[in-house]
């Protein structure tokens, strides 16, 4: 055999296993995910109800995933500031966001963001939904919505409703009652769901949109008056409590909802990888039995769906925050 055919046959076996080498290497590397622990960043406080489920679903993904998942609470312009970190991140699924309604808000509350809530994105899973209740000082003549609504209607400009702050979903859920019904009434915006409340049971309010954790124990006590919840089935938390479809308003469909979401580009095994260990940790009795302790109902969604219901939101408050006239620079 020559010398030259030698160096060729030579030639085409190097390059023959550098090949089957790159077949075997990718899945594995793939595979290794995640091999360091992952960030799972929040854009409030700590002891708020994102940080809460953050915590509670970044223990079981951590566990069922061999790496811990470390919460990080990055608060500051609604939730922006941890956003805009995430959107810049490497897209590797070692950086993540714990996203909520409140970002589907600001997506047209906010004139000057650096990044785009459904295309600078990669959706992962919902985690859960926390239904808003309608709640009336007791002293408001109104056994129902509709009474709610007559009663407003027969009085406009007298009456007014509270918020937990300009631009919250408990805000934007007493616009798109207001928008919806057609009634005049001045919005209070509190500095928090604690004080709004406060004052809605001292009657200098007549009535709000309220998380259903913060506000039922106050139905329950007799000091207010529970009329619908906002999702578009009842609660367990008060199954005969109607819903505001139910109530004559049939596209009300409205909760504080949280899910997980990464940068733009994550790999699509990575993503189906964080979407299992979500959903099943989600499907896990003891944690919906915690998550339904704080009001929430725990979702199952594919990172697909979780895109569209996030496009969806962000469609659906925009009007309302355009016609409240609220606006951040």
């Amino acid at each position: 055999m020559s010398a030259t055919n030698t160096t060729r046959r030579l030639r085409h076996l190097v390059a023959g296993l550098a090949a089957a080498v790159s077949l075997f290497a990718a899945p594995a590397a793939s595979a290794a995910y995640p091999e360091k622990p992952i960030r799972l960043i929040v854009g409030f406080s700590a002891g708020g109800t994102t940080d809460v489920v953050a915590r509670v679903l970044g223990k079981e993904v951590g566990e069922a995933l061999g790496q811990p998942v470390v919460v990080e609470n990055r608060p500051g312009a609604g939730s922006n500031i941890a956003a805009e970190a995430v959107a810049r991140a490497e897209p590797d699924g070692y950086t993540l966001l714990m996203v909520a309604v409140t970002s589907a808000i600001n997506h047209t509350l906010y004139k000057n963001l650096s990044f785009n809530l459904v295309d600078d994105f990669t959706p992962i899973a919902l985690a859960v939904q926390v239904p808003n209740v309608l709640v009336v000082h007791p002293d408001v003549k109104a056994n129902s919505v509709a009474e709610l609504v007559d009663l407003l209607k027969a009085n406009p400009g007298k009456y007014n409703f509270a918020s937990s702050g300009s631009g919250t979903s408990i805000h934007m859920a007493g616009e798109l009652f207001k928008l919806r019904a057609g009634v005049d009434v001045a919005h209070i915006p509190y500095k928090g769901s604690a004080n709004a409340v406060t004052d809605l049971i001292g009657g200098q309010v007549e009535y709000m949109f309220d998380n259903m954790p913060s506000a039922w124990p106050h139905v329950e006590s007799g000091k207010l008056r529970a009329l619908a919840v906002t999702t578009a089935a009842r609660s367990e938390t008060a199954p005969d409590l109607p819903t505001m479809q139910e109530s004559g308003f049939p596209d009300f469909d409205v909760s504080s909802w949280f899910g997980v979401i990464g940068p733009k580009g994550m790999p699509e095994d990575v993503v189906n990888t964080l979407n299992k260990a979500i959903r099943d940790a989600l499907a896990k009795p003891e944690v919906r039995e915690r998550l339904r302790g704080l009001g929430a109902v725990p979702a199952d969604t594919s990172p697909q769906e979780f895109g569209q219901f996030i496009k969806t939101e962000v469609e659906t408050w925009g009007p309302v925050v355009e016609a409240s006239g609220a606006r951040v620079d």
